[in-house]
């Protein structure tokens, strides 16, 4: 090949024909390394495959000892060709065996040979093995040759995630690309769902990798770059971002990796070897996705998203596709698999159909999660590179118990899981006949289990759990899902269809608790340094007092002639509650002067959500009507511990002694001024928070709908004064000398209680 300008085509052509072939896998694996060593004029062609194991094993070579093959296993940091597969990257020496990296094994013969070139098999972003060749001359391969080998490297990654090569190995010992995976990540929504991989945002799925006129390839690529980048600048001059902001600037920033040169020349270079236009686009991105996978810098891997989305973009231009995957003709039992997405994408999905969530980004208070649990689909995050890990229709298992996703699993877990399935189901059973049941402890405190929502589909779950009503009503996501902000009107609408639903049972509307990392997409955004402590909820809300009336005048008109309980949220001052509650009372003039009817009671209260309240108490609780601890914003804050931020969201325990002290001292203070208190949040949707939270003296509760039923059945076995006697005088031990998560645990074990 050296120096022969068609070589590299020729060997494409000729792989088309062999791959065509109706041979054996081992076979057909064995004349593509007699191909490639003749066309790039090497004495050695080696093709190792990735296992499942994390080592490397010789599948096919030309040149070393036949013997060799599927006996020579080296591990993913040993020797050259571990260097190539660990950082996903060519490696081209002169004297391989000078290398400090360079492993000598006998049984190959390989030490013979002196120059060496090997590159990474890569297929979106993963490394399914590496391809070596090699001569007796010392010499450095040209960066033709370099070409030529990572454009033939992709042919093999189609042939080895194909599953083909599985029959040849042991068990085991199977190629890991399309073999299971059990992945760990975090619980967005609990519950299990087995079915088959949809992708959100679906990668194009490439039929011909190989070129029949390459100058017409680049023609090909040359004008679909011009219609991408038009695309791009007529996204740019929509009314929408044209007149700049911060918005503006990131899709500016967008826009200029469409435009740069560098990836332009690279595709051009990989269509030149022989690949198809859309072929060569994938093989530059999978090659720049394998490296920026490995970068510590989490700017470069925030950027890996835009150029994921460009290359899509670039791709379906190139094959005629529309940018907007259906999302009406799901599969029976989808899986939906996404980097991320927000609350109204989820909502786009047949119900009927979609089963779980995977996601890359996103944690448990998430908005998409706040969805999915009201749509009772099981859901997990910060599953890293899962839309590279899978293949649409591919097997997969969503458990939300043990956050893990199990992708193409074996027939002894799925069936597994089938078990787990049948018998959550039979739990479901015990629970639901436990509906009816007024929630007593054993010594007789009541307990009033709400659930939380915040849609007309979260409605239903109000007779499906036997609720006591509705804890926190969040307005918000009608605001999040809706296109435009929605009128008075459609707010009206949904308040009163809440309040008919609930009947006489209590509903407790928040209002809008926006900003922040609530960013609504008709809104301009407020780029803030940190936005959980920024212009967000009641802050917005006081300075926007026309978004705040509306809301409040919908609230009161929706309840005429019934009871109305509303809460802000994010108060930090009394002054602030005295300011939104000055606010309900002007609309309530404006409502009686114009001669609509009233509700029969308004009920004012607050989220305590802001560390400062805990020092105003006093102030507050002689205001308010009742007080809902926000314990999801309440222990972010009060741990200064970012609950997006997955390095931080774990560090601390709420059920630790300063949080359980500061939740008793709410519930204390409120009891003493005769004003009742909730707790809205994660805490309480978990059996052992809401042990927790009964021991401290918590008589309503607001959690998830799916959880009413096992924190019920956990509260109508409890004993609270057993509780108390054993976890309270803990609290007044020295912070760290007992865990009070387990000293829980063992409380529940000892009184039989199902955490």
């Amino acid at each position: 090949m050296r120096g022969a300008l068609g070589g590299p085509r020729v060997l494409l052509r000729r792989l088309r024909e062999v791959m065509a072939e109706p041979v054996s896998a081992q076979d057909r694996l064995d004349k593509v390394v007699v191909l490639i060593a003749a066309n790039m004029v090497a004495e050695v062609c080696s093709v190792y495959v990735l296992r499942v194991d994390g080592t490397l094993e010789l599948y096919a070579t030309e040149g070393l000892k036949r013997d060799a093959v599927h006996q020579t296993v080296l591990k993913q940091d040993e020797g050259l060709v571990g260097l190539v597969a660990s950082e996903a990257s060519p490696i081209n020496l002169s004297d391989a065996q000078s290398h400090p990296a360079f492993s000598f094994r006998p049984e190959t013969g390989e030490e013979i040979y002196h120059s060496f070139l090997g590159v990474p098999i890569l297929r979106a972003g993963n490394t399914l093995g590496v391809l070596v060749v090699q001569n007796r001359a010392r010499r450095t391969y040209t960066e033709e040759e370099e070409e030529a080998l990572q454009t033939t490297a992709m042919v093999l990654a189609e042939m080895i995630a194909s599953g083909e090569l599985s029959a040849l190995a042991r068990p085991g010992a199977e190629p890991a690309a399309r073999h299971s995976l059990n992945i760990a990540g975090s619980t967005l929504s609990d519950g299990i769902a087995l079915g088959h991989v949809v992708l959100h945002e679906p990668r194009v799925v490439i039929t011909n990798v190989i070129a029949d006129d390459v100058q017409k390839e680049l023609k090909r690529l040359d004008t679909a770059i011009a219609t991408f980048r038009a695309d791009l600048d007529r996204m740019l001059e929509h009314g929408d971002v044209a007149d700049g902001g911060e918005h503006r600037d990131v899709l500016e920033a967008y826009r200029s990796f469409g435009y740069d040169q560098g990836w332009l020349h690279k595709m051009r270079e990989a269509v030149m070897t022989g690949l198809t236009a859309e072929a060569g686009v994938e093989r530059v991105q999978s090659d720049t996705r394998a490296r920026m996978l490995r970068a510590s810098d989490p700017y470069l891997r925030d950027r890996l998203h835009d150029l994921d989305d460009l290359a899509n973009r670039l791709m379906r231009v190139l094959m005629g596709k529309d940018h907007a995957p259906s999302r009406e003709q799901l599969p029976e039992n989808a899986i939906l698999v996404a980097r991320s997405m927000g609350p109204a994408a989820l909502l786009d999905y047949d119900r009927k159909r979609l089963r779980g969530l995977v996601l890359e980004e996103g944690g448990p208070t998430s908005h998409v999660s706040i969805v999915a649990r009201a749509l009772g689909i099981p859901a997990i995050g910060e599953i890293a590179n899962a839309t590279g890990l899978v293949e649409p229709g591919d097997a997969i298992i969503v458990d939300g118990s043990s956050a893990t996703v199990h992708m193409r699993p074996p027939p002894d877990i799925e069936s597994a899981y089938v078990e787990r399935v049948k018998l959550r189901a039979r739990r479901q059973a015990q629970y639901h006949a436990l509906r009816e049941r007024p929630c007593i402890t054993k010594d007789g405190h009541k307990i009033a289990l709400m659930i939380n929502a915040g849609l007309m589909i979260d409605l239903p779950h109000i007779d499906e759990t036997g609720a006591a009503g509705i804890g926190l009503f969040r307005t918000e996501l009608q605001f999040m899902v809706a296109d435009t902000l929605p009128r008075i009107g459609e707010q009206l609408a949904l308040y009163r269809a809440v309040l008919d639903v609930a009947d006489k049972r209590p509903v407790t509307f928040r209002t809008l608790d926006i900003g922040g990392d609530k960013v609504l997409p008709y809104m301009r955004n407020v780029e803030e340094e940190n936005p959980a402590l920024g212009w967000r909820a009641i802050r917005l809300g006081l300075d926007r007092p026309g978004l705040l009336r509306s809301q409040v005048r919908a609230m009161l008109r929706a309840a005429a002639g019934r009871s109305l309980r509303l809460m802000f949220p994010m108060i930090a001052m009394v002054e602030e509650f005295d300011k939104a509650k000055a606010l309900v009372e002007i609309e309530l003039t404006h409502l009686r002067r114009h001669g609509h009817a009233l509700p029969e009671r308004v009920e004012i209260g607050t989220m305590v959500e802001v560390p400062a309240l805990l020092f105003q108490l006093e102030e507050l609780l002689a205001r308010v009507d009742f007080l809902s601890v926000g314990s999801n914003d309440l222990m972010q804050f009060l741990y200064a511990a970012d609950r997006g931020n997955s390095r931080v969201s774990d560090r601390f325990d709420p059920l630790s002694a300063p949080v359980l002290r500061a939740l008793k001292d709410i519930a204390d203070k409120g009891r003493k001024h005769g004003k009742p208190v909730a707790l809205c949040g994660e805490l309480a949707s978990q059996p052992i928070g809401a042990l927790a939270l009964a021991i401290l003296g918590y008589r309503s509760l607001s959690l998830s709908p799916s959880m009413v039923g096992p924190v019920k059945a956990l509260l109508l076995d409890l004993d609270c004064r057993k509780g108390e006697q054993a976890i309270l005088p803990l609290l007044e031990k020295p912070v760290g000398s007992v865990s009070i998560r387990a000293q829980l645990e063992k409380f529940a074990e000892a009184e039989g209680l199902q955490l």
